[in-house]
């Protein structure tokens, strides 16, 4: 099963919402590390995507037939 990058960032948006509303330090940091991570795999995904769309358009245009 693939994930999109919008789960990512839904998660993302999650954690940075629960840093703002913690109390503790603690719990701050560890919200904010937890989105920092979300995003970086959100990175890594958006990537991804971008990739395979421009690998499948160059074997679309080196080959129309087989597509």
């Amino acid at each position: 099963m693939s994930t999109s990058s919008d789960h990512y960032l839904t998660q993302a948006d999650a954690c940075a919402r629960q840093a703002a509303e913690a109390t503790l330090d603690n719990v701050r940091e560890r919200c904010l590390r937890a989105e920092k991570s979300w995003r970086d795999m959100a990175d890594r995904q958006l990537r991804a995507e971008t990739m395979r769309v421009k690998l499948a358009a160059e074997k679309a245009q080196r080959d129309p037939i087989e597509g």
